[in-house]
């Protein structure tokens, strides 16, 4: 995509003509949508099927440079053009937002976006139905993958409730339960997973939740090479794709059996531990990982495999600064999305990791990670983000963590833009749809007062949040979650 078509030809305006038109049969095409149920329009605030979004700084996710003083015309929910304030009117008919001293970007994709939240410790799943699409959606992220269930109907039902219209949240891609191996180990076996005993076991898992409607399969930690090459090959057979949690088996071998997609970048890949066995987790493989040298082969070796095969990693950083001593992670916006068990759990959290009761090398492995992730997008890698949120971090706010974290670890705040948009529709095979703010797209779109190419801290302050053209109070989303997190 050249710097113009992502800017969706920024000095050849859409003519007037056009724009009118569009005014004029919006209304009947944008009743074409779910009707939105008392509760979803309670956070509504731009309802009208013509918007001019005018003055405000644009990252469209194309990897383009910022571009300030823009104008964004949504008609029907769509993109209809964008262009430089100074030559983009207006059309008759529309409702013009003035967002001096605001950003736009696309809506956020989390690829890494659970419905539960899994307490530190004790390791409690608790299903969220209700406060984590209103968080994810007001934090300013429209489409999210799950990427690993514990209650896969529970998912299918909120997509369904989102999809007709009765409830907010994000688009959703559901990702059926985990699958793991034939000898899964305690420390690696995630609530309600599937243990696959054969590869034919696990095929039946994966056409089973095919026919129930996930799109993606997860595997975790203790699967094995067989098991993974049998999900793999049904998972293709029904149009899915896979992606891994991996440690029993390696990258590079996953790759060459097929795999899709994989997460959590260094932290999962054992590979590079010395003490590797076949189809075996080692217990030595992240502290073998502070003496990796990121440039050396092993490494490029990897990147080679994973590039040559178009296969993706996700970063998920938000979640493991969670473990690391010194980090800032009590948010105070977490917080007082927590019910008061929660808050009293993550005080023992805080107080373990603070005191440095965790594994010594975490603090290493964690700066480590940012490293790997830098150097696999330079070596031409595909990386995505998601929050993954449990521990310390919660859905939308770990997404917006993230953003802040990729700055850190050396991504400049439009790369790191596009690793959270324009990247993640990418694997999910929707950019023609979404990710870019380009003419012809859905209109999904975060408004964020303030200027991310000068604060990246400046994502926690999302305003309002289009999705398919349809303006969200981001803050009264919010609102409504607090202290939702961890009530039953």
């Amino acid at each position: 995509m050249t710097r113009e078509e992502g800017r969706g030809k920024r000095e050849e305006c859409i003519p007037v003509a056009a724009l009118l038109l569009a005014a004029a049969t919006a209304a009947n095409l944008y009743a074409q949508g779910p009707q939105l149920s008392p509760e979803v329009r309670q956070y509504v605030s731009v309802d009208t099927p013509l918007v001019a979004i005018t003055h405000v700084k644009l990252i469209d996710g194309t990897g383009a440079p910022a571009a300030p003083d823009q104008t964004v015309v949504i008609a029907n929910g769509k993109i209809q053009v964008v262009g430089a304030a100074a030559t983009v009117k207006p059309p008759a008919g529309a409702r013009v937002m003035d967002l001096t001293g605001h950003m736009l970007i696309p809506g956020l994709i989390g690829m890494h976006d659970h419905t539960f939240y899994l307490t530190y410790g004790v390791e409690r799943p608790i299903q969220s139905n209700y406060s984590y699409p209103r968080l994810y959606l007001g934090s300013g992220v429209t489409t999210i993958r799950t990427t690993g269930s514990m209650s896969p109907y529970a998912e299918i039902n909120i997509k369904a409730e989102i999809d007709r219209g009765d409830s907010p949240g994000p688009h959703m891609y559901v990702t059926g339960p985990y699958i793991i191996g034939p000898k899964p180990d305690p420390r690696l076996e995630p609530f309600g997973a599937l243990r696959a005993a054969t590869p034919e076991a696990a095929r039946r898992a994966v056409a089973y939740w095919a026919e129930e409607g996930a799109t993606w399969i997860k595997v975790y930690a203790s699967i094995s090479r067989a098991q993974l090459a049998a999900v793999v090959d049904e998972a293709h057979q029904h149009g899915m794709k896979v992606t891994g949690h991996l440690c029993a088996v390696g990258y590079r071998e996953a790759v060459a059996l097929g795999i899709d997609h994989l997460e959590h970048t260094l932290f999962a890949n054992s590979e590079y531990d010395p003490q590797k066995q076949p189809d075996v987790c080692p217990p030595t493989y992240r502290s073998a990982m502070t003496n990796l040298d990121i440039g050396g082969e092993p490494v490029r070796a990897t990147f080679r495999d994973l590039v040559s095969r178009g296969v993706g990693m996700t970063s998920t950083l938000a979640v493991y600064e969670c473990t690391v001593p010194g980090r800032p992670t009590r948010h105070a916006h977490v917080l007082e999305a927590f019910s008061p068990e929660m808050q009293r759990e993550d005080s023992v959290r805080f107080a373990t990791v603070s005191q440095g009761k965790v594994a010594s090398y975490w603090p290493a492995v964690f700066k480590k990670t940012m490293d790997y992730e830098v150097a696999f997008v330079k070596a031409g890698g595909l990386l995505v983000a998601g929050v993954d949120p449990a521990w310390c971090i919660t859905a939308g706010r770990g997404d917006q963590r993230e953003f802040e974290l990729l700055v850190e670890a050396g991504f400049t705040p439009v790369q790191a833009v596009q690793i959270m948009t324009a990247n993640g529709a990418k694997v999910l095979g929707i950019l023609d749809r979404v990710g870019t703010v380009t003419a012809g797209k859905n209109a999904d779109l975060a408004v964020i007062r303030g200027d991310l190419t000068a604060r990246a801290a400046d994502i926690e302050n999302v305003t309002l949040v289009f999705k398919d053209g349809v303006g969200f109070d981001a803050v009264r989303l919010v609102e409504a979650a607090k202290g939702q997190v961890g009530l039953r």
